[in-house]
């Protein structure tokens, strides 16, 4: 079965790499934001819509004109690409998807540009990747693949790091699974209990480098503007961003691999996430556990191991019902209320175990 995957690498340019991709950045960004511009005004002088194919066609026009002629010192497919991103943007807004298109600024330290492979322009070299216009990068290769290259991403993080995505098509397998079924109650003081009574614990990455991440950003808004200690500065709490990104990141990878790898179905909650986030007491540890991330890596994980991530209805009662007997215990609507017995059949309930088991017998029931 042939699949398209992503491989992210990072990469180590040498200073005249580094300006290079800079330069790319800059003309990508101006690429877009010129014809952004020229999009919005022609609407508003002629009603007149500009779409992909012509808009690489004044593309080609404005490469040849003598101010803008360092437009040709950068890889050409980088900025079709970005025209392409432009169309999709739009695409996005008509269908109200997202709101309409913004300019983007040259002062944002996060950026990224895609290139096509054509004619091997993109291939692995040893230790190194070959890219258009760059030439051969070293490359940490932490995996391997055996298959087709499409494109490639090149970012630059805020902390002055480069990465490389490569967008591959190969001939996959499916992955083993131990064959097992389990429910998922996710919370914020453990980050999810299974049906099978075990609890995770949440990282809470971002409560446990709050103290040193202020730190920074006050010796960040102390720094003159514009010097160079207001950059290194800057790159400090970057980089405190960055670890606390990191450890997010692997918690989830690993416990989201651990659960595809044991059971053929997962059950959880559909959750309401951006309704919840509304509760500015409990926003900043909702986003902190990333549940919606969590659930997501779950979905794709599940279908490479050929397992299956059912989602319960936002509204079923998992908390409230006993998974013994069904008796609905209106009490325990009060969060408060972290274990109940059942007055119909006397079974002890912890209510996030409980929650997980009902999760679980009702996503079955509705796979059936």
């Amino acid at each position: 079965m042939e699949s398209t995957k992503g491989y992210k690498y990072r990469i180590y340019p040498n200073k005249t790499q580094q300006n290079l991709i800079n330069r790319t950045l800059g003309c990508v960004r101006f690429v877009y934001n010129h014809f952004l511009a020229v999009r919005r005004d022609e609407w508003k002088a002629n009603k007149v819509s500009i779409n992909y194919t012509k808009s690489s066609q004044l593309l080609t026009d404005l490469k040849r004109r003598e101010e803008t002629a360092w437009l040709n010192e950068v890889d050409s497919m980088a900025l079709q690409e970005s025209l392409r991103n432009l169309d999709r943007a739009y695409t996005n807004f008509f269908e109200k998807r997202s709101k309409y298109p913004r300019f983007k600024s040259k002062h944002s330290h996060s950026q990224s540009y895609r290139t096509r492979n054509q004619s091997g322009g993109i291939r692995m070299a040893g230790n190194r990747i070959k890219l258009p216009k760059i030439g051969l990068v070293k490359i940490k290769q932490s995996r391997f693949f055996d298959g087709k290259i499409h494109s490639a991403t090149v970012s630059r993080t805020a902390s002055g790091k480069y990465f490389v995505s490569l967008c591959v098509s190969e001939e996959t397998e499916l992955l083993p699974n131990a064959g097992g079924k389990v429910g998922l109650d996710v919370g914020l003081k453990c980050f999810c209990t299974d049906s099978n009574g075990h609890m995770v614990e949440n990282p809470r990455a971002l409560r446990h480098l709050s103290r040193k991440l202020a730190r920074e950003q006050r010796r960040f808004s102390r720094k003159l503007p514009r010097s160079s200690n207001h950059e290194k500065a800057r790159i400090r709490v970057a980089r405190v961003h960055e670890k606390i990104t990191n450890i997010r990141r692997d918690f989830l990878h690993k416990l989201s691999t651990k659960l595809v790898c044991e059971n053929q179905l997962i059950a959880v909650e559909h959750l309401n996430i951006r309704g919840m986030m509304k509760n500015h007491r409990l926003a900043k540890s909702i986003a902190d556990a990333s549940w919606s991330e969590f659930f997501r890596m779950l979905e794709y994980k599940a279908t490479a191991h050929g397992g299956q991530v059912i989602k319960v209805d936002t509204f079923y009662p998992s908390s409230q019902t006993c998974h013994v007997c069904g008796y609905r215990n209106p009490l325990t609507k009060n969060l408060s209320v972290r274990a109940w017995t059942c007055p119909q059949c006397g079974t002890h309930h912890d209510r996030d175990v409980n929650a997980a088991k009902n999760i679980l017998q009702k996503a079955i029931d509705t796979a059936a």
